[in-house]
């Protein structure tokens, strides 16, 4: 299967928010503030400094993540990913992945950091294959839902 990675464009906004939310219900609950950031990519995500991608298949999204700034100066957020249920287990969360990190080496980012569950026990694998370590989760973490914190290193400032 071919797999473009292209950058956010307003006309998929609807992906962006459906595809997150139909992953969010699948294994979890939607809280109000994945409702809010899913709602207002642009607010939430983009105007801050913000990344969105989308892996498009043909004419057709079936995946997405963004890398959201934090409080860090050069960290950002990987989060929001998700791929249709139609093309899961095709490897298109590891393209995402490797285009967020590809994406942070050449934005000369310090590193990134994600939050997650671990009863997704596929995508730790995939985390860890990647590089990705565990690190403490705080206590005012953004989402209930998240019950481990990961990293991965990028560039030694």
């Amino acid at each position: 299967m071919i797999v473009d990675i292209i950058p956010y464009n307003t006309k998929h906004k609807d992906a962006f928010k459906h595809l997150n939310i139909e992953w969010l219900e699948t294994y979890f609950y939607v809280e109000p503030y994945d409702l809010e950031v899913l709602s207002k990519p642009e607010t939430y995500i983009i105007n801050k400094g913000g990344y969105i991608f989308f892996a498009q298949h043909n004419d057709e999204i079936v995946g997405t993540v963004a890398l959201m700034p934090t409080q860090i100066n050069s960290v950002l957020e990987l989060t929001k990913m998700a791929v249709s249920p139609e093309a899961r287990g095709l490897g298109i969360g590891q393209k995402l992945i490797e285009h967020c990190i590809a994406f942070a080496k050449a934005e000369n980012l310090s590193k990134l950091i994600l939050y997650s569950n671990t009863i997704l026990e596929n995508a730790i694998h995939i985390y860890k294959k990647w590089g990705f370590i565990e690190i403490p989760v705080e206590e005012n973490a953004s989402y209930e839902r998240a019950n481990i914190k990961m990293e991965k290193i990028i560039n030694h400032k």
